[in-house]
């Protein structure tokens, strides 16, 4: 049912002047992502775009201002994602920062109020009598929500990274990098990045006017946050990201940081001085994403507010467990998935252009998940749908796409094409959320895939592998493994190394079950090569040679010289 994706090299690129102490290897890898230079692998925050550019900024801080100086209560209302969870509770840090006195976080429960600022949310939000929203990774498609609180009083001040519609909701201010004509070069800022440009601008007019606390706050303590949400929204990692990122790792590498990230990291296995950006997306994103899946995304925030360590422990553990049972969850929603697609391709006999799920009994905090992997293991443009709460027909789904179909451009040709069958959608070019009513699915699934059909040709419908090519035999070393390992940030945008090549299988076993690990011989290399492909067993044994597309990384479970290939693609060798 899958089909193989090709292998493809990436060109040599002219590698520049490098340090001694660079390896080549790191500098072929660099120069391949259009680095030449340390600056451009490894940016520094001192090269960080300028607040100034982003549009609607000045508006944002005399906001802000404004509610600190007259002691106002401010609400930061957040997202039930990790970009959400993070922003909110970086926006919550850095306000009392920089001296507001009464600020309280508030998020929506997915199956209560759904999606970003709604009117029933804002309905919830009286109790509070808050004086001025904050928004944070939503807002910009908030238009009923926004309204009904001007309605009652209260100020809007809206942050968020997606893109806008036609029209913009009528929020007091409106900070997103993605607006029309906004002047800020980079438009790649995840929720959270955007949130802390605004606290870096309102210090800077706190500063101005001479309201700034003493000593002055330091908001570089904030960029641990900034680099979770950052990393876990799967925004590409241009130079801007790329330096914020990299600054919040170094933090949490040297075991500075908030309790409840040092937490998740020690609930997840892993150990702070060697984390990466990929540890993030696999380790900590997760578990606080797992929260406002199943949960209350009110526990993520909690534990990233939180400053006593024993309390940021014991929500760590609850947040483990929550990721846990939603593992659970979305296996058998994907195997229900791969079955239903599986049945369509045997009784239509074609593969879909574009594939549109739905079942009464799935989860909708887990079919953005289940997309995902439908959409990796096909390569088509998938949309995943649920019951917005058990037994309604109102549907909310989930949308991932591939390279050269943009996600959110097809919702909103879809919906002039056909005005009224979708409620409410938004997102970015590779991932969208759209709502719908149960009546309507099957004209929507019918109006997808005709939108898929004109815009989808061969070349967009052949998956490829990126590969950096072969290793020497002699770059088969720890030395090697960790260079790449801490030559990040790798992410989306700036792929993390990934190789190719042959090599001849000595043995192989299954582990855990799903799980297929190698042994490997390689020409020139007299020493055997560990290697293991998680889920990669098919109920087959491995050719005895074998083209793999694998990434080279440290053994730290054998630990001392040890290296082992974590391999992504296996195919018999030509």
């Amino acid at each position: 049912m899958t089909p193989r994706p090709r292998i493809r090299r990436r060109e040599i690129a002219e590698i520049g002047e490098w340090p001694a102490q660079v390896p080549r290897l790191l500098q072929r890898i660099y120069a391949a992502r259009g680095a030449t230079s340390p600056d451009q692998a490894q940016p520094k925050l001192a090269g960080l775009h300028s607040p100034g550019s982003l549009g609607g900024i000045d508006a944002a801080t005399v906001l802000l201002a404004e509610a600190i100086a007259a002691d106002r209560h401010i609400v930061v209302v957040g997202d039930f994602d990790c970009d959400g969870a993070t922003a909110c509770a970086l926006a919550v840090r850095g306000l009392r920062l920089l001296g507001a006195k009464r600020v309280t976080p508030a998020v929506p429960n997915r199956m209560v109020h759904g999606y970003g600022l709604s009117p029933s949310l804002v309905e919830e939000l009286v109790g509070l009598e808050p004086d001025l929203l904050v928004t944070v990774d939503h807002g910009i498609a908030c238009h009923a929500g926004i309204a009904l609180a001007k309605k009652k009083g209260w100020r809007v001040l809206v942050t968020d990274h997606h893109l806008p519609a036609e029209t913009l909701p009528p929020a007091d201010a409106i900070v997103d990098p993605n607006l029309r004509g906004d002047a800020f070069p980079s438009k790649m800022l995840a929720g959270v990045g955007v949130m802390f440009y605004v606290l870096l601008a309102l210090r800077q007019r706190l500063r101005t006017d001479g309201r700034l606390p003493s000593p002055e706050p330091d908001l570089s303590a904030l960029l641990d946050l900034v680099a979770v949400g950052t990393v876990a929204d799967l925004v590409p990692l241009d130079a801007n990201n790329r330096a914020l990122v990299g600054a919040g790792l170094r933090r949490l590498r040297a075991g500075q940081g908030i309790a409840g990230l040092h937490a998740l990291i020690e609930v997840s296995g892993r150990e702070a001085g060697k984390l990466s950006a990929a540890d993030i997306g696999f380790a900590l994103a997760p578990r606080i994403n797992a929260a406002g899946r199943l949960e209350d995304m009110s526990l993520g925030i909690e534990c990233l507010l939180t400053d006593d360590r024993s309390r940021a422990r014991e929500l760590a553990e609850i947040l483990h467990g929550i990721n846990a049972e939603r593992r659970g969850v979305q296996e058998q929603m994907t195997a229900e998935a791969e079955a239903a697609v599986a049945r369509a391709v045997i009784d239509g006999g074609d593969m879909p252009l574009a594939v549109c799920l739905h079942d009464a009994e799935w989860h909708p905090g887990v079919v953005g998940l289940v997309a995902s992997k439908i959409k990796d293991r096909l390569h088509r443009p998938t949309i995943a749908f649920a019951p917005s709460e058990p037994g309604s027909t109102s549907l909310r789904g989930s949308a991932r796409s591939i390279r050269g179909f943009h996600i959110r451009d097809a919702l909103a040709a879809i919906d002039a094409a056909h005005p009224g069958l979708i409620g409410k959608f938004g997102g970015h070019a590779m991932a969208a959320g759209l709502s719908l009513d149960e009546t309507a699915l099957p004209a929507f699934r019918e109006a997808f895939s005709a939108y898929a059909a004109a815009q989808l040709g061969p070349e967009q419908l052949q998956a490829e592998i990126l590969s950096d090519g072969e290793l020497l035999p002699q770059e088969f070393d720890r030395f090697h493994a960790e260079a790449i390992r801490d030559g990040g940030p790798w992410g989306q945008g700036f792929a993390e190394p990934l190789f190719d090549g042959e090599f001849d299988v000595l043995d192989w076993r299954v582990v855990g079950e799903r799980h297929l690990k190698l042994n490997l011989r390689l020409a020139g290399r007299r020493e055997a090569l560990s290697a293991i492909q998680f889920g990669g067993w098919n109920n087959e044994a491995p050719a005895s040679r074998l083209r793999l597309a694998y990434r080279l990384a440290p053994d730290d479970y054998r630990g001392g010289a040890a290296i082992q290939l974590l391999v992504e693609h296996r195919e018999p060798a030509p």
